[in-house]
């Protein structure tokens, strides 16, 4: 590997350990941030603001204190991880949060984020649960409540025109993410999906043409790896919500797995989905955000379907990646008081049965020392499909 190639990983792992240390960086110099969770925020719309998109995150490392004497313990832990440790001060160099209407824990939780961090700004994207010609137009009019009210707290008006050249650099962005995917084809891969995992979520909290160019030192380093670093083994896919830290990933791998593919939102149902360049960039956000992000807590059109073929409606993209990287076995992971992925995994699990794929299931909570208890349960899969 070569010393461009050794630094620009090297990057990432600091960024991963340090999640906001750039950020902290660019807001001496000026730059404005602008906290989001989930993947149903427009990011387009921050950017053409002139904030600079940050994504939450938790940390499986760190106990739930503080947090909870403000959150119900029975909210996602997930959730509760990203609410401790913004209370705790960790993304306080952002000037407000945008939250999504996503699943209840994020949905029902935000007056305790808007009241609980005294961001100066803060707003509710009501994102429609069911895609339909009805919801992307009542998705566009939120939208542009959004654009008109982000654009009183940055003092400037935001227009189409910053919006489309936002989209472009946006759709840039996720080209070069899913580029990287490619990378997992071989087998054995050129490139661990703890790797992937790390770059991805580093990119996350990177102003989006700093995200650009770390991809682009990635793309460059991989393609001069001539031979994987990597064993041959089972090839697995995990699917679930948001995995926004490697832990998991890195004990899979550990067990004698290579990830080489996901369905997670901080993965490819985040990250490939584009948006149209060449329509109404509302209307063409409102398509992206409503219809191309395929996650449970959005019901799509299947009127009059058959039971299997709403199975292929709604995970198809899970049965086209399994045949594209050659997976052997899926790992679904969901955390406890997760109710849409929860409620899911029944028909997840038919579809995949459908496909002759094995599948595990696992239900954890946000924490390192739980992720840790599975270990036995994954080495008992491995060899089960060696």
């Amino acid at each position: 590997m070569s010393d461009k190639g050794t630094n620009v990983w090297s990057k990432v792992n600091s960024y991963y350990q340090d999640y906001g240390a750039r950020a902290k960086e660019l807001k001496k110099d000026g730059q404005r941030f602008m906290a989001y969770i989930c993947s149903f925020v427009p990011l387009e719309i921050i950017h053409a603001a002139g904030f600079i998109p940050f994504r939450v995150r938790g940390d499986v490392h760190e106990p739930i204190t503080k947090g909870d004497s403000q959150m119900e313990t029975i909210a996602c832990p997930f959730m509760r991880s990203c609410f401790d440790l913004s209370i705790k001060g960790k993304y306080s160099f952002c000037e407000g949060i945008v939250v999504p209407h996503a699943c209840d824990s994020i949905t029902r939780t935000y007056s305790v984020w808007k009241f609980s961090l005294g961001f100066p700004y803060s707003h509710f994207v009501n994102t429609p649960h069911k895609a339909s010609d009805s919801g992307r137009e009542f998705l566009k009019n939120e939208l542009e409540v959004f654009r008109k009210s982000l654009g009183r707290f940055a003092g400037k008006e935001i227009s189409n025109g910053a919006i489309v050249d936002a989209v472009r650099l946006y759709n840039e962005n996720r080209t070069k993410a899913k580029a990287l995917y490619e990378f997992r084809k071989q087998d054995p891969p050129l490139v661990s999906g703890a790797e992937i995992n790390k770059l991805l979520a580093v990119a996350m909290s990177l102003p989006v043409n700093e995200a650009n160019e770390l991809f682009d030192e990635a793309l460059a380093d991989l393609r001069q790896r001539k031979t994987s670093p990597l064993k041959k083994a089972p090839r697995i896919m995990v699917a679930g919500a948001c995995l926004d830290n490697v832990d998991l990933i890195q004990l899979i791998e550990d067990s004698g797995a290579n990830m080489v593919v996901d369905s997670l939102c901080i993965g490819t149902r985040d990250y490939w989905p584009l948006t149209d360049e060449t329509s109404d960039p509302l209307e063409a956000l409102a398509q992206r955000y409503l219809e191309k992000i395929n996650c449970p807590k959005t019901c799509q059109n299947s009127e009059g379907s058959t039971f299997d073929g709403d199975l292929e409606q709604r995970f198809g993209d899970v049965g086209a990646l399994i045949k594209e990287f050659k997976v052997d076995g899926v790992i679904l992971y969901v955390y406890k008081y997760c109710d849409p992925f929860g409620f899911e995994v029944p028909a997840r699990k038919a579809h995949l049965d459908s496909l002759n794929i094995p599948v595990l299931c696992l239900e954890d909570e946000y924490s390192a020392g739980t992720i840790g208890r599975l270990r036995t349960r994954i080495q008992a899969f491995l060899e089960m499909r060696g």
